[in-house]
């Protein structure tokens, strides 16, 4: 299955480490070469002798043994096609993420630009330290793939989150990814995110609830099928892709124009406020002794509509979130919009939409049919959703079937 592969595995100095003798069995049997570097610590745990003959390869361990003049670091990152970190202790998570190269396996993990997964194991109580969690936050967002612990007994004696997770569960994902293409490589994907913030004056705003989560999942998605990816976010956000920070309607208008007309695909997932302050005032409105003000409001240009109505190749991808009538106003939106794809999501349910992890969505395009992907994570409906626009969509026999509007 993978012979041709190099699987290149991290082993840290955690106690699981004894168990990924067992993970390079499992790659030996699929015919990949397997490389293995070890920090020093991980030789408490696991013997050097014992990883060279699993694996059948000289095991890294030193950072400065440099065989034939080669910068070791670099070279193991040139070889391998994906790297997994497992057991991958607090120490090293810590250090991968703020940058900190101070053996062999972090140099080769800071020089390794393809895919990473991380295995974490520790304790229960080290596993939801906030600084941690943080650091794993952080591995995300830059584009490592986080494998995260079980519940179990742990080797402390106690028992709860921060057992390694199955050595199944780190092979399967590994060879779905060696397995995958880059899908969306060569492709500019602009996406919108966040909900627009319009000035009344230096205190007050008009805005809306919008996390940005949803667009942020889609653009992490984009980024990780290869694709050239624009975020313009209402949101501060840090990412390995090239992140656009606007605040108002007019200014992500003026972001999304400058990125238009080579992008492949724009994806409208702001919540883009649809009335502004006609006059916005310089200094902060006084307490009158009236009951009642009044502001002004002017309509904001409706950005979807605009880009819709210019499109060449590009596709446009829409967002509308309803709390109520869903389908009958997604249709009717789809058509006054002009959109080839229109993504509804009902903001009425606490378990979905606005500020949650998680979303339930039904996708409209502009022949009238329709997909609706029930709960999921944000991350696996942004997969989908892509599924769908580059008609990938797999048929898995679930109830995710495509469907005419009437019958949905």
């Amino acid at each position: 299955m993978l012979s041709g592969k190099t699987v290149l595995i991290g082993i840290s100095g955690g106690i699981a480490a004894y168990k990924i003798c067992e993970l390079i069995r499992m790659f030996k049997r699929q015919n990949a070469n397997v490389r293995v570097i070890c920090t020093p610590n991980a030789m408490n745990f696991v013997t050097k002798l014992t990883l060279q003959n699993l694996s059948q390869n000289e095991v890294g361990i030193e950072e400065f043994e440099i065989p034939d003049f080669k910068p070791e670091h670099i070279s193991y990152a040139d070889e391998a096609d994906v790297m997994v970190l497992a057991p991958a202790t607090a120490n090293t998570i810590g250090k991968i993420a703020n940058g900190i190269c101070d053996n062999l396996l972090t140099s080769v993990v800071s020089a390794f630009k393809k895919p990473v997964l991380i295995a974490p194991a520790m304790n229960c109580n080290m596993w939801q330290n906030g600084i941690i969690q943080e650091n794993i936050e952080k591995l995300r967002k830059y584009g490592y793939e986080i494998i995260e612990p079980e519940t179990g007994f742990l080797a402390c004696g106690t028992e709860g989150v921060g057992r390694l997770c199955s050595l199944d569960k780190i092979f399967d994902r590994t060879v779905e990814i060696l397995a995958s293409k880059k899908k969306l490589l060569g492709k500019k994907i602009v996406i919108t995110a966040g909900g627009t913030i319009e000035n009344i004056d230096p205190v007050r705003y008009i805005s809306n609830y919008s996390s940005g989560k949803m667009g942020m999942a889609l653009a992490d998605t984009a980024f990780n099928e290869g694709a050239e990816v624009v975020l313009i976010s209402t949101v501060d956000v840090t990412r390995g892709y090239k992140v656009r920070k606007v605040k108002s309607a007019l200014e992500m208008q003026n972001a999304v124009n400058n990125e238009f007309d080579n992008a492949d695909c724009v994806i409208m997932a702001a919540a883009v406020a649809d009335y502004r302050a006609k006059n916005i005032s310089d200094q902060k409105m006084k307490k009158t002794s009236e009951d009642e003000i009044s502001i002004e409001l002017v309509k904001n240009p409706d950005i979807l509509k605009e880009i819709s109505s210019r499109k060449t190749t590009q596709k446009v991808v829409g967002f509308c979130a309803e709390s109520e009538n869903l389908l009958q106003n997604a249709k009717e939106k789809i058509q006054k919009k002009g959109c080839d794809y229109l993504i509804a999501n009902d903001i009425s349910r606490s378990d979905i939409g606005f500020s949650s992890d998680y979303n339930e969505v039904v996708i409209f395009d502009k022949n009238g049919i329709v997909k609706k992907l029930d709960r999921a994570e944000k991350s696996v409906i942004a997969k989908e959703i892509f599924e769908v626009i580059y008609g990938q969509e797999k048929n898995s026999g679930d109830n995710r079937e495509l469907c005419t509007v009437k019958s949905c």
